[in-house]
């Protein structure tokens, strides 16, 4: 089989893919296996892969490759959320560059822009998954707002309603003027921001005094209904009964006394504004303040607020500053350090805003959700996300679901008169509103503007992909989950949401353990953003370094939970890698194989060593896995491959140039070799899948449907044997280099006398194999250190290279002091350790026996090193 010089990653990544999805590989339907299944964190309709989609893609993909590999049924299911906000602002955009409003438009008409929206640009990033090698169930495709999510969405709401878990009520909320709609607490980003803090003056009723208060909102003295002082502030106690005159507008309002004002802040005095202020509706609810809203929904004064009507509240700021110091009102304005909500999806100051509104009673759904966390029922993965999930549940607030938007999933609540009605459709909240109204008509019933929150559709995804409030056959068998992988940063959005939603609906949990990623930074620490301009194109990096080198450059750097530092060099090192494997497979096929060549005592030595390594690395890598641990998964096969399998192993086995190799070596190495590639296969699909048929050429199973390779036992003394191989080996070429002396040179190595070194010399398999690739021509056992001769120490044995030449002596013996140096530094600490009787009664034993074994053994480097210097001395 010709095999090209080069690695082509395009031309092998569209072939591969291609050949699995055809295959019907990725789809999976119930059977009698064991199930393996993950949802995919919907993305954003509107949303194109960047390199967070990378990251939990990518891990995604390598669970579900091993886990078919380990022969279960692996169900990957993906989908797209419809993110009402974030889409609804996209059509928007798209039709006023149209020249059409929105205003303009009918609900239906609409809709109908955004659905045609949807569905010329909203599969985008699924189809940029492919590139990655994402292995979904593609024929499993959701959407948050396709017909079986839909029902799911509203058979719920209907269901929590019935059953007195979820409300309608007039509350304080969080305002997006930029959407124009209410938030949820959790869509609401605080931070500390730069701001300023004005102290203005209000007039006394009918005396020339004044009482001074400090904001950081001087637009809402608009809609100021009181003054509130401490009734322990000694300030301010002959001012009960008296009112307040508001600059500007002059309206007339009380001094209130109140214990939530603080009386260290500020002058002590608040103004209070019920109408957009949480605390102050509360302050206004207890001593019946009028309330005044001054904003409209876009964020500018109302008719409400008597002046500047129609402007934007932050041109009104500075407009009202300007105002109240020619008035005389304004007493100083301060720097001020104070923290802003703004709105996750627009970055909009929140305008907290009294508004009727629906929620979900979050208290009884909370408790199961945190109990099965606390217990592992649900496994988080780092632990230390435990603590955060307690935080937020332990504190809940009630869900505010319903949002003033188009896009989305409308309230199945319906009017008439003061009376609402709670139905799937329209005909059945018409019956049910029969029976109170004989005489109404279909036709009189409205439906609630609203549409729900984006997460009141996402919350049920676990339950809602598999269709599982009709197909309980498909849900029961697929669900629980095995797996979530997610950022950190929407453990309260989403997460525990689904917890929530896990246990009403199905009174279990939606997953067996969540695995969250952490951030994508830079090499800096910096988050990855457009603005700073450090967010490398996600398909520029794919084109660049191939598939298989991005998702290494991924993996490579990601500690299970810890934040990504990313670098594209890590993809380099990725495409580098998928050479060095490419260039390993050339080399194995280009050997000319004879039937009649046995396999070597040497080769066969090499081959047991290179076999017991494997395994060894398969224990790790599957521990790794099960903690999921997949960073070191990666790196622990990559060095095993790249510095024992390519660099040690096909040195030890190579012919020599121009001479077949014994077909039956041959056959052998290709069997490991293949194992290497189902080992890497779930972090490299691409370039394993095609090494593992170019290997061989008539093979009927795919790498990617092969079973995962298992471990054997391993030989400990064997592998030890080998360990100082490869130590006396670079010990000889470490003296090549230092003189200069050619790689093909042969030359006389001795080993002095020990019962391990003539063991070892005593193996003609150990003997031939270290002649082979450490092109010696002899090796001798001496008692004492020859003329000439270089000594390096490799373990606790000590070995010497003989040379023609006179060495000297001066270079040789400052040479042995640096190392004498070195090896009594390592032993002072560790006898230090051994000394501290701490470490040695709490340390677990067998640490302190290997801390007892590097003593000893350094030890007898010291004296081999000691006896080299006495013999040149002497």
């Amino acid at each position: 089989m010709s095999i090209d010089t080069r690695y082509s990653p395009e031309e092998i990544e569209s072939k591969w893919y291609q050949h699995w999805e055809q295959s019907g590989y990725f789809h999976s339907e119930p059977d009698g296996r064991e199930s393996y299944s993950i949802v995919i964190p919907p993305p954003n309709v509107t949303g194109v892969l960047h390199m967070g989609h990378m990251l939990n893609n990518t891990i995604q993909d390598v669970l579900i490759r091993k886990a078919r590999m380990d022969g279960k049924n692996a169900c990957w299911v993906p989908g797209t959320d419809h993110a009402s906000i974030a889409t609804e602002a996209k059509v928007v955009k798209m039709l006023r560059e149209k020249g059409i409003k929105k205003s303009d438009l009918t609900r239906e008409e609409f809709l109908k822009h955004a659905f045609e929206w949807k569905e010329e640009y909203g599969g985008i990033i699924l189809k940029q998954l492919r590139k990655l090698g994402a292995s979904c169930d593609w024929q499993r495709t959701s959407f948050t707002m396709d017909e079986v999510r839909s029902e799911a969405v509203i058979k719920c709401f209907v269901d929590l309603y019935k059953r007195d878990k979820l409300y309608r009520q007039l509350r304080m909320v969080n305002w997006d003027p930029e959407a124009q709609t209410v938030l949820s607490n959790e869509e609401v980003l605080h931070t500390e921001e730069n701001g300023k803090l004005y102290h203005v003056r209000y007039q006394i009723e009918n005396s020339s005094e004044f009482v001074t208060i400090a904001t950081t909102r001087p637009e809402t003295i608009l809609g100021d209904s009181a003054v509130a002082v401490n009734p322990a502030d000694e300030r301010y106690q002959s001012l009960h009964g008296k009112n307040v005159i508001v600059p500007l507008v002059n309206r007339t309002i009380p001094i209130i006394f109140d214990d939530y004002v603080d009386k260290e802040f500020g002058t002590g005095a608040l103004k209070v504004t019920p109408a957009h202020d949480v605390n102050d509706y509360e302050i206004g609810k207890r001593h019946e303040l009028e309330v005044i809203d001054i904003f409209e929904d876009n964020g500018s004064i109302s008719k409400e607020g008597q002046l500047f009507v129609g402007e934007d509240r932050f041109k009104v700021r500075k407009m009202i500053v300007k105002d109240l110091e020619e008035q005389g009102s304004l007493v100083k304005v301060e720097d001020y350090l104070h923290s802003v909500g703004r709105s996750e999806r627009t970055n909009a100051v929140v305008e907290p805003k009294l508004s009727l509104q629906w929620y979900v009673n979050m208290t009884s759904l909370a408790k199961p959700a945190l109990e099965n966390v606390e217990n592992d029922e649900v496994e988080f993965f780092p632990k230390n996300q435990k603590n955060t999930y307690r935080h937020w549940l332990t504190n809940i607030r009630d869900w505010c679901i319903s949002r003033q938007l188009w896009w989305g999933h409308r309230i199945p609540a319906y009017y008439y008169q003061d009376e609402v009605f709670v139905a799937e459709t329209k005909e059945l909240a018409f019956a049910n509103a029969k029976t109170k109204f004989p005489n109404l008509k279909l036709e009189d019933l409205k439906q609630d503007e609203d549409v729900l929150d984006t997460w009141f559709s996402s919350w049920l995804w676990p339950i809602s992909v598999f269709d599982g409030f009709k197909d309980r056959e498909t849900l029961d068998y697929y669900y629980p989950t095995s797996v979530l992988v997610t950022g950190w940063d929407i453990i309260f959005l989403w997460v525990a949401r689904m917890i929530m939603a896990g246990y009403e609906w199905e009174d279990k949990r939606p997953f067996d353990h969540v695995y969250f990623t952490g951030m994508v930074r830079d090499k800096q620490r910096r988050k990855m953003s457009k603005s700073l301009g450090n967010s490398p194109d996600a398909l520029e990096l794919l084109q660049k370094f191939g598939a298989d080198g991005v998702r290494f450059g991924m993996l490579s750097c990601s500690p299970a939970g810890g934040d990504l530092l990313f670098d594209d060099k890590l993809c380099e090192q990725g495409r580098n890698f998928s050479n060095k494997l490419w260039n390993a497979l050339r080399l194995v096929n280009g050997w000319e194989e004879n039937d009649a060549i046995e396999i070597l005592d040497e080769e066969n030595l090499a081959l047991i060593w290179i076999k017991a390594r494997k395994s060894q690395v398969l224990n790790q890598v599957q521990q790794n896995f099960k903690e999921y641990r997949l960073s070191e998964a990666l790196m622990t096969s990559y060095s095993f491959i790249w510095g024992e399998f390519c660099s040690w192993f096909l040195e030890m086995a190579k012919p020599k140039y121009g001479d077949p190799v014994s077909a039956k070596l041959k056959e052998e190495i290709v069997e490991i070799f293949s194992d290497i590639c189902k080992m890497l296969h779930p972090f490299m699909p691409f370039i394993t899948e095609e090494i593992w048929h170019a290997l061989k050429s008539n093979r009927e199973e795919d790498c990617m449907m092969s079973k995962f390779p298992n471990s054997s036992e391993v030989d400990q003394g064997l592998l030890k044997d080998v360990a100082l191989l490869q130590d006396i080996v670079s010990g000889v070429r470490e003296i090549r280099n230092k003189k200069s002396l050619k790689k093909s040179e042969q030359l006389q190595l001795v080993a002095f006398d020990s019962q391990e070194s003539k063991r070892l010399i005593a193996s003609h398999g150990f003997q031939a194999l270290l002649k082979k690739i450490g092109v010696l021509q002899s090796i001798d056992i001496v008692d004492a250190e020859p003329d000439n001769c270089i000594s390096f120490v490799c373990g606790t044995e000590k070995f010497g290279i003989l040379l023609e030449e006179q060495i000297d002596v001066e270079a040789e013996l400052v040479s042995l002091q640096k190392d004498l140096e070195y090896q009594q530094g390592f032993v002072a600490s560790i006898q230090k350790k051994l000394n501290n009787e701490r470490f040695v009664s709490g340390a677990p034993e067998q640490v302190v026996a290997n801390e007892r074994k590097k003593l000893a053994d350094g030890m007898e480097r010291i004296k081999a090193i000691q006896s080299s210097i006495e013999s040149l001395k002497a």
